[in-house]
C-alpha cells in the first residue's frame, strides 16, 4: 500500500478586472498539478505604490508546489498552467501584468511576467528558494536567472 502526501492547498486573490472564467482556468490548471484551491476571491481596494501591480497572487507552499513540477508526469498539467498564466496576463486592451506565486510560509513572491522564456520556467522549477532572503524574485532576461534585488542591495 503507498501512501501519498495531502494535495498542495492555495488561495487565490484576483484582480476585480479578471473575468471569472479566467480564475476558473486557473483553477483548474493547479488541480491538474495537484494543487486544491481553498478559496478564490477577488481583491478589494487599492494596492500600495511599492506593490507589483499582479493580476493573479496565488499563495501556496511554494517550494513544494515547485518541486513537485520537475516529474515528468505533469508535464502536460505544467502547459496547461503555463497556458493559464498566459491567458490570464495577456488580455485584450489591458496593460500586461504578472501572476505572481507567494509562498504561504516564508512570504516570498515570484513574479511571473507575460512571456517569460522557457528557460525561465525550467530554471524556476529547480530553484531552491532558501536561498534567498527577500522578493519578489524576478527573472532578468538579460543575465537570464531568477534574482531578487532586494537580496542583492543588501549584500
Amino acid at each position: 500500500m503507498t501512501s501519498h502526501a495531502p494535495p498542495l492547498r492555495a488561495e487565490l486573490l484576483l484582480d476585480p478586472d479578471v473575468p471569472d472564467a479566467l480564475g476558473q482556468d486557473l483553477v483548474a490548471a493547479l488541480d491538474a498539478l495537484g494543487v486544491r484551491t481553498a478559496r478564490v476571491r477577488h481583491a478589494v481596494g487599492h494596492r500600495g505604490a511599492g506593490d507589483v501591480p499582479w493580476l493573479v497572487l496565488a499563495s501556496l507552499p511554494l517550494q513544494a508546489f515547485l518541486s513537485g513540477l520537475g516529474a515528468e508526469a505533469v508535464r502536460d498539467a505544467y502547459r496547461s498552467f503555463k497556458g493559464a498564466v498566459g491567458r490570464v496576463t495577456r488580455r485584450d486592451g489591458a496593460a500586461p501584468r504578472p501572476l505572481v506565486l507567494r509562498d504561504d510560509r516564508s512570504g516570498l513572491s515570484v513574479v511571473l511576467e507575460p512571456d517569460l522564456p522557457p528557460e525561465a520556467y525550467e530554471q524556476l522549477l529547480a530553484l531552491d528558494l532558501s536561498g534567498f532572503r527577500a522578493g519578489p524574485l524576478h527573472y532578468d532576461r538579460h543575465q537570464g536567472r531568477w534574482r531578487s534585488e532586494l537580496d542583492e542591495a543588501a549584500d
